[in-house]
């Protein structure tokens, strides 16, 4: 066998079965289903294999459970001979994982991939009425303890079959119940019939409070304003404190950007470790110099002075360029976009040493430092891509693989380029769910109330399942 790595990972096929399983259909060969595939197929799991799968498919293992268990349904398999999996001798002609093309294939559609038949591996044989019946259950189906913990394995399992109540029931608190507000990003209605039902159920401890989310807001509202048709935080090291987040200028940027909808400045972390602060927002405003000159005058950005991040055109309107397909349309140099026979031959342009209006473009006086300003590796990623498919011939094989891949994108948006990067910032995902349901009712208390669900009461508590949003941990001080 060569040294290096399969295509595919074996992980990637079940180990039974040895059809192609994506990451969120595969279930750990746990002691329970070893047992019941060495009594099923009368064979022992070779684990610890590197050229074989150490993994099971969710088909697999749910009618193997069920036949150990005697379930009414899925219990049994539909063959009666598993995958036998042997060490290939190249990744050419003898590998399964590397033969396999799974590119595009889903758990769904994954029966219709074509496995090879190499030397490496026989497939699994269907059961017959006489040369292989189907098994009979055992009359037991417990697994030895000694074996549960040589594995490494708890006996707590999500799993909502093997759920038994504890004798003892933890009552949860009011911290814990706001915090569990947060991450199921409940509604101030459906966090108080969450509290109304665990109140009834006995599940909440004496003295916690479920009526109090209607004003949940209510606390934070008093960092932010509204004026000239914008909301903005007017106390911004206020709003920090509130949330025991340390405000270091150094350690967050100022990102502003306009969707469909609203016009948006928010502080991002440096590293995204934190989740994002709002600090502006307006659904009537696009992204003209005036509205952005009101925008810093309300957040007193001279105050703090922020390094900005945003696309192109935010940063071509906070540093004065004039708008539109303009000659020298970059801040930083004196780049010529009509002299098109020198771009992919001149290498250094000349630096722009002044920023006066008037000047080469320049129809504003800049309302940031230039030196303040993050180059945005996103927007300029995306628009090397549009210009590589604007290159494209349209009878292509890469052209027409771009169209099967975006088959609602019409022939003329592709080859325009159409990528939108609007959902993949941080912030447009984070506040969607907060903007649906103000739906044109945004106020000083929508961003009071998006807040309220970024801090925790209970930072260091751990859950078997934890929650993916962006949270604040408390400073060292508090």
């Amino acid at each position: 066998m060569a040294s290096r790595g399969c295509i595919n990972s074996p992980d990637m096929f079940c180990y039974v079965c040895g059809l192609f399983t994506d990451k969120s259909h595969r279930k750990t060969l746990m002691p329970l289903m070893k047992k019941a595939y060495e009594l099923y197929f009368d064979s022992k799991v070779d684990s610890g294999k590197s050229w074989a799968p150490q993994f099971i498919c969710l088909t697999c293992s749910c009618n193997l459970r069920g036949w150990i268990r005697k379930a009414k349904k899925n219990n049994h398999m539909s063959f009666g001979v598993p995958m036998i999996w042997r060490e290939p001798t190249n990744h050419t002609t003898d590998c399964y994982f590397c033969m396999t093309k799974v590119s595009g294939f889903t758990f769904k559609t994954r029966s219709s991939l074509n496995y090879p038949d190499v030397s490496s591996v026989s497939k699994p044989v269907a059961h017959d009425p006489v040369t292989c019946p189907v098994p009979e259950p055992p009359a037991e189906n417990t697994v030895d303890e000694e074996q549960q913990q040589e594995t490494g394995v708890s006996s707590v399992s999500d799993s909502d079959s093997d759920y038994q109540p504890e004798e003892e029931i933890h009552l949860i608190n009011s911290a814990e119940l706001c915090d569990l507000v947060r991450d199921l990003a409940l509604t101030k209605g459906q966090a108080e019939l969450l509290g109304s039902r665990l109140k009834e159920f006995h599940l909440l401890a004496p003295g916690t409070a479920t009526a109090t989310f209607r004003d949940r807001h209510k606390d934070l509202v008093q960092y932010f304003d509204m004026s000239d048709s914008i909301c903005f935080c007017k106390d911004v090291d206020g709003l920090m404190s509130s949330l025991r987040v340390d405000h270091s200028v150094e350690e967050w940027r100022l990102f502003i950007d306009s969707s469909k909808t609203s016009l948006k400045a928010v502080l991002l972390h440096n590293g995204n470790t934190y989740a994002s602060i709002p600090v502006g927002y307006s659904a009537h405003m696009k992204e003209p110099y005036e509205n952005m000159s009101l925008l810093l005058q309300k957040i007193r950005y001279q105050e703090y002075n922020w390094s900005i991040c945003g696309d192109l055109k935010v940063v071509a309107i906070l540093t004065g360029l004039q708008s539109g397909y303009t000659k020298y349309c970059c801040f930083i140099c004196e780049w010529d976009s009509r002299d098109k026979v020198h771009h992919y031959m001149k290498k250094s342009w000349v630096i722009r040493n002044k920023m006066k209006p008037g000047c080469k473009n320049i129809a504003h006086e800049p309302l940031v430092h230039r030196d303040k300003i993050l180059m945005p590796p996103l927007h300029i990623k995306l628009g090397l891509m549009k210009n590589f498919v604007k290159r494209l011939d349209n009878d292509s094989a890469a052209f027409h693989h771009l169209r099967d891949k975006f088959p609602e994108l019409s022939e003329a948006k592709v080859k325009e380029g159409a990528v939108s990067d609007e959902h993949g910032e941080r912030f447009h995902q984070d506040i969607s769910v907060m903007e649906s349901r103000y739906q044109g009712r945004w106020s000083a208390a929508m961003l009071a109330d998006y807040c309220w669900t970024l801090h925790r009461d209970v930072p260091d508590a751990q859950y078997r399942r934890t929650s993916m949003a962006k949270r604040f941990k408390p400073t060292s001080s508090t």
